[in-house]
C-alpha cells in the first residue's frame, strides 16, 4: 500500500464485505483489495455479525436483503463494536424508508445495486459533511419510477389490487409494469 493511499483509507484499512451474491462478492473484494483495503467476507447476517464482534472493521459494505436475514441486524452490531466505523449499505431495492432506517441505525451512506467499486470506494471514503461526487451512472428516470413501483408493491406485501390503487393506476397496467423486467 502507497503513503497516498495510507492517507486516504487511513492506517486501519480493515473492510468488511458482507453478501450472498458470491460473484459479485469475490468480484468487490478484489477490486477493493487493489485499492489498498484488506478485504474480510461474509455472506450471512451471522457471519457478518461474527466478523464484526471478533475483529470490527475500520470500513464496510452491508448487502441490506442477505438470505438469513436483514443486513441492518451487522451495521448494528457493528456500530456497537465499533462507532467510527464508515459503512454502506448496499441493495437492489432502493427504497427510500430503507435509506433512512440504515442511516438512523449508523450506515455512513446507501447505495443501490448495481453500485460499482469505484462508487463504493467514493462512498466509503467521502468524510462527514462532504458530499460524495455524483455516480458515474445514476439511475434512468426509467428506473427509479421502477423502484418506487417495486417498493409500494412489497409494502403492499404483493397485492397487487391494493399496489393499484395506491399507485392510482389500473390493475392489468400494474401488471404488466410488474411483469417486465427491471430497466437499466
Amino acid at each position: 500500500m502507497s503513503e497516498q493511499d495510507i492517507e486516504i483509507i487511513g492506517e486501519d484499512a480493515s473492510l468488511l464485505l458482507v453478501d450472498d451474491d458470491e460473484p459479485f462478492l469475490r468480484r468487490l473484494a478484489r477490486a477493493m483489495e487493489k485499492r489498498g483495503f484488506e478485504v474480510e467476507m461474509a455472506s450471512s447476517v451471522a457471519a457478518g455479525k461474527a466478523i464484526a464482534t471478533a475483529r470490527p472493521p475500520a470500513y464496510a459494505v452491508v448487502d441490506l436483503r442477505l438470505e438469513d436475514g436483514n443486513g441492518l441486524d451487522v451495521v448494528e452490531v457493528l456500530r456497537e463494536k465499533r462507532p467510527d466505523a464508515r459503512i454502506v449499505v448496499l441493495t437492489g431495492y432502493g427504497a427510500i424508508a430503507t435509506a433512512v432506517a440504515a442511516v438512523k441505525i449508523g450506515a455512513t451512506d446507501y447505495l443501490s445495486k448495481p453500485a460499482d467499486a469505484n462508487d463504493i470506494t467514493n462512498a466509503l471514503l467521502t468524510r462527514e459533511g462532504d458530499l460524495p461526487p455524483p455516480p458515474e451512472n445514476p439511475m434512468s428516470a426509467d428506473r427509479v419510477r421502477w423502484e418506487h413501483i417495486q417498493r409500494v408493491y412489497e409494502l403492499c406485501d404483493r397485492n397487487v389490487s391494493e399496489t393499484a390503487r395506491r399507485l392510482n393506476m389500473h390493475r392489468r397496467t400494474l401488471q404488466r409494469i410488474l411483469a417486465k423486467r427491471s430497466p437499466r
